[in-house]
């Protein structure tokens, strides 16, 4: 195992009575600017408990924020917030509204251009103004980390921060909240989840029982209670393992001490801003390709997973992790994703503008152990098709 520092600061506010339990960690005579994506958080209710809630403090409204929030619509609420001299930021939603409040958080005090921001990866973050989240859509984890992913689409360029100011003061979790979910997006978020752990399980050993065992914990339970989030959307402990599995997926526990990969999320996120793909769809088409084309390199770890997760254990080592990869696949597909590139529209022609893409953004060597070179991740995109 490889030394680590733990830290996570947010507090964590779960279950049926969330909604009534957080008002308190706000200062009484804070400012507070609510953000929130489309119109489902007001259309179910949830905008009305959350100000019930906030009854006497000051709050002024920010929505529209966008799946993969984009840089010019978060500059709209930066200039809000200025002007109404906000100094607390609650975001309602998912994770591209949490990613997009914290964007806001470092950009509002910030004194120079906030691309600046993005362009240094969130390393010249100095100042923060607080955020809490009401999370809707389990999936990010980014109601309990320090990143964000914004987009820029006049670049077709999605770009990360991370900044230990950006770890949300609390984050209220509520399963209830998520029971009128389309299915869609039910999907996604468990496919989501399902590749952030593998993200950071499925590289190489290092002897690191714990991090491999929580890991394994949480893609069985997916495999379990995702199907049944499907058929069965108001079961509370079905979606209560849901939200706590995605925010336990990507808090930093599993991923401390072990090598981490994310070279799929990367190649996802060309397919993001060139085609328009949902983030989960593009990360179901290249997971399972990932793991046939880099087989050889995560050897040991795969055959670990097809035997540990998928119950695989006869044959010889190709046929068990061709089998594993088949596993993945089936299970992606029945979340409602489709596994192949084709099925979105995206041909074999596009497979260059993809390598262009990574290429200008700098992202030609990804991977674990930096090995994943343009040559390599055209040959998975050709798996993807």
């Amino acid at each position: 195992m490889f030394d680590f520092i733990f830290h996570n600061s947010t507090k964590i506010i779960f279950g049926k009575k969330a909604l009534e339990n957080f008002a308190p960690e706000i200062p009484v005579e804070s400012k507070i600017m609510i953000t929130y994506g489309g119109t489902s958080a007001r259309r179910y209710g949830v905008l009305d408990k959350v100000k019930t809630a906030l009854g006497g403090y000051d709050l002024t409204e920010f929505g529209g924020i966008e799946p993969n929030p984009e840089y010019e619509t978060l500059m709209k609420g930066v200039k809000l917030a200025q002007k109404s001299k906000i100094n607390f930021l609650l975001a309602v939603g998912g994770g591209s509204v949490i990613d997009g409040a914290k964007f806001m958080a470092a950009a509002i005090p910030f004194k120079e251009e906030p691309a600046f921001l993005l362009e240094n990866a969130g390393r010249n973050i100095a100042r923060a103004l607080p955020v809490g989240t009401v999370v809707t859509l389990p999936a990010s984890g980014s109601e309990m980390n320090n990143r964000a992913v914004i987009t820029r689409k006049a670049l077709k360029l999605k770009q990360a921060i991370m900044n230990d100011l950006l770890y949300p003061k609390f984050s209220v979790c509520d399963p209830t909240l998520t029971f009128t979910l389309p299915v869609k997006f039910t999907g996604n978020g468990v496919v989501d989840t399902f590749v952030h752990v593998l993200e950071q399980y499925l590289t190489y050993p290092v002897n690191g029982k714990v991090q491999d065992r929580l890991a394994e914990g949480l893609l069985l339970m997916l495999i379990e209670e995702g199907p049944r989030a499907l058929t069965d959307p108001k079961d509370y402990d079905t979606r209560a393992n849901l939200m706590w599995g995605a925010t336990l997926g990507l808090n930093g526990l599993i991923g401390a001490g072990v090598p981490q990969d994310w070279a799929a999320h990367r190649g996802g996120y060309e397919l993001t801003v060139l085609y328009g793909l949902d983030h989960a769809q593009t990360l179901a088409c290249l997971v399972p390709a990932m793991m046939k084309i880099r087989a050889g390199e995560k050897k040991e770890k795969l055959l670990q997973y097809a035997e540990r997760i998928w119950g695989i254990k006869s044959g010889d080592e190709n046929k068990r992790i061709d089998e594993a990869i088949n596993k993945t696949r089936e299970f992606f597909e029945s979340m409602g994703l489709p596994t192949r590139l084709r099925a979105y529209g995206i041909e074999k022609k596009s497979i260059d503008e993809i390598l262009e893409k990574l290429t200008e953004h700098g992202m030609t060597n990804l991977g674990e152990r930096k090995e994943v070179t343009l040559e390599i991740m055209r040959k998975i995109l050709e798996n993807c098709l």
